[in-house]
């Protein structure tokens, strides 16, 4: 899948692209996916996007499954940050970490506690890594993105019992195009964004003033809650 993924990255903006496998859970796997780029040419810009969540109720979790969201969304991208920063800066290299939250970092509620906490955490890191690395010439910055709806996600999030309409809750009553979460990365990532840095943008048309998106959970029975626990596959859960 990652070989298709990269092929298909070639073909549509004609760029040299790379693929190097990774399991950001492991530091050493991320030095070594570092050295490995770093033999090619000093790294420009990483971009913070693996997270893994799903839909529980926080007293049914268990350790394994809480480590299970925290490792890729909130460790990974620590080691990866890390690793990066650790290489610019003993290089004079200038650089940019760009991490994907999400608006459980303005709201404080999401679809399981882990994940609002590994969220809030990494924003924490890009506003004290601002202040650290700044004066080196590294950029840290944000993007909290809202509703951009994908297969995967959707089936992860959205499972049949949640029967709202993400367009009908958004005060724009649209959701996110992907061009533009996109566009907005590739600004924050540009020399045109060259003086922002410790920050966080929210793109949700404005939904998170309305709500966290997950309210309509504190209003299922047990009988769906269950349902949800028996078709969630059980691997680290």
């Amino acid at each position: 899948m990652l070989e298709a993924t990269a092929a298909r990255m070639r073909g549509e903006p004609g760029g040299k692209v790379a693929a190097i496998r990774c399991d950001i859970r492991d530091g050493a796997d991320v030095d070594a996916m570092m050295d490995a780029i770093w033999r090619e040419a000093p790294l420009d810009i990483l971009v913070n996007n693996a997270a893994a969540t799903f839909i529980a109720q926080t007293e049914h979790l268990s350790f394994r499954a809480a480590d299970a969201i925290l490792a890729p969304t909130l460790h990974g991208a620590m080691y990866c940050t890390l690793a990066a920063g650790k290489r610019w800066i003993e290089a004079g290299h200038k650089g940019v970490v760009l991490s994907i939250l999400s608006t459980s970092t303005i709201t404080g509620r999401a679809f399981t506690v882990p994940s609002a906490m590994a969220k809030s955490a990494v924003l924490a890191m890009t506003r004290s890594l601002a202040v650290e690395w700044g004066p080196k010439g590294i950029r840290t910055v944000a993007i909290a993105p809202g509703a951009f709806p994908t297969a995967g996600a959707s089936g992860q999030l959205r499972p049949e019992g949640r029967n709202e309409n993400w367009a009908l809750r958004n005060p724009l009553g649209r959701v996110g195009e992907h061009h533009e979460l996109a566009d907005l990365a590739s600004f924050l990532n540009s020399d045109s964004a060259g003086y922002i840095n410790g920050e966080m943008v929210v793109q949700d048309g404005g939904a998170h003033l309305r709500s966290s998106g997950a309210e309509d959970l504190l209003q299922w029975t047990d009988a769906q809650w269950e349902k949800q626990r028996t078709a969630r596959p059980k691997g680290g859960t």
